[in-house]
Order: structure tokens, then sequence, then C-alpha cells
């Protein structure tokens, strides 16, 4: 495929954030995850020449035929859909950020495939804050035991949360739920757990996710262009 638009689209997003950012009156660092799911291995090999290092997956058996290539090797790795228990032991230790921790089973399954790697897991907490039943992620109530229960593994290191907002038109809709991660983020920090990052917001809301708080956004067809089509 040809991703010669990239460069552009991407200076367009980072235009983007600095406006959401101003509207909102924050300063913190936002890191750009481009996701890859539906593209070949050319759509690393553009992103790391366009200047994003910080690549994604949703699907890990998608993900370990890049890993393990050239461009995938000088990537940073980020698994950002929903993990089962039995594909841990294909992500620990060679994700740098596995974004979709949602239970105490998988936690503890993924510390254990972590101390086999002799690594330190980063993770992070998916909440459900819009509490869709067809979504993956702890709900809202759950997170504070959850978040104790990961930050008692010793090989896991809980860096902070994530979420997926409903897919809607509804801009209201959207900055409830990142508003409520935010809130919940800083309601755990107050109990004395530091979680600097907020992994929130995707093509179509980024922009409303930048305004209340993202530190992360998971970016695939604003970046590429539609999958299935030739991005020009």
């Amino acid at each position: 495929m040809n991703f010669g638009a990239l460069p552009e689209r991407l200076a367009h997003v980072r235009a983007e954030i600095a406006r959401r950012q101003a509207t909102a009156g924050r300063t913190e660092p936002v890191t750009i995850v481009a996701v890859t799911k539906g593209f070949g291995l050319d759509a690393v090999e553009a992103a790391l020449a366009a200047g994003l290092p910080d690549v994604g997956e949703n699907r890990v058996q998608e993900a370990l035929g890049k890993l393990d290539t050239p461009a995938g090797r000088r990537a940073t790795w980020h698994l950002v859909g929903h993990l089962q228990r039995n594909k841990a032991k294909h992500v620990a230790g060679r994700f740098t950020l596995i974004h979709s921790v949602d239970s105490g089973p998988l936690a503890e399954e993924l510390d254990g495939r972590a101390a086999a790697h002799g690594a330190r897991q980063r993770v992070l907490l998916q909440v459900n804050v819009a509490g869709e039943t067809q979504k993956s992620g702890c709900t809202p109530a759950e997170t504070s035991a959850l978040a104790r229960q990961v930050t008692a593994q010793p090989h896991l290191a809980l860096e902070g949360l994530m979420t997926i907002a409903p897919f809607t038109d509804d801009q209201d809709v959207q900055r409830r739920t990142f508003r409520g991660l935010r809130v919940l983020r800083d309601d755990l920090q107050e109990e004395g757990l530091w979680l600097p990052t907020l992994s929130m917001g995707m093509s179509a809301d980024y922009g409303i996710a930048v305004e209340e708080g993202a530190t992360v956004i998971r970016l695939g067809t604003v970046l590429f262009g539609p999958r299935g089509a030739v991005a020009t």
C-alpha cells in the first residue's frame, strides 16, 4: 500500500492535539500509538519513517507476524486489543505496554509469564466506563481492587488506565466516558496509586480525549486511511 499521505496526516493530528490542549489548558505530553491492525508490515515501516516509534496491534496473532522483523524490532509495541489468558504466553515480555488487563486471573497469568521471561511487564487496566455489554474491561467499581491486585504482582508494573468510548457521534457521550476515566484515575491516585497514563481516544474521538487528559491516543484510520483501501 501507498502511505505517502502519512506525514501530512500526522502533522494534522499533531496540530489538532496542540489546539485541543490549548483549549483545555493542558500541557501533558501525548503519545501517538500508530495502530497497524489490518495493514501489513509496510504500515509499520511507514510509521517508523514518519517518526512514530509506538506501534499498536489489536490481535496477538497479527502482531506476532510483525514483531520479529527488522522493522518490528525497531518499534515500541503496544497491545491495545482484548487479551485472552491463553494468549498471555505470547505477549508477556514482548510488548512494551499491554493496555487491556481487565481481570485478576489475567494479571496473575501475565505475571507468571513475565517472570519466565525475566521481565517486568508494563500494563494498563482496561475499564468499561460506559458499561457496554459488548466491550471488555472491568467496571469502574471493580477498578480499585483490581489495581491493587495488579500492583501486588512482582513482575507487573501498573502505569494507568485505558478505555474505549461508545461508537457514537454524540460528543457528550464520548466526553463523559473520557472524563469518567480521568476522574477514576484521580480517585485512585488519592488512594496512593500513581497512575500517570490515560490511554483513551481513537481516530474518531481523539480530540475530545485529549481535552479530557489523554496521555496516549490509539490511531489507525486517521493516519493510514481506510483499511482495505489504498492510502493516497
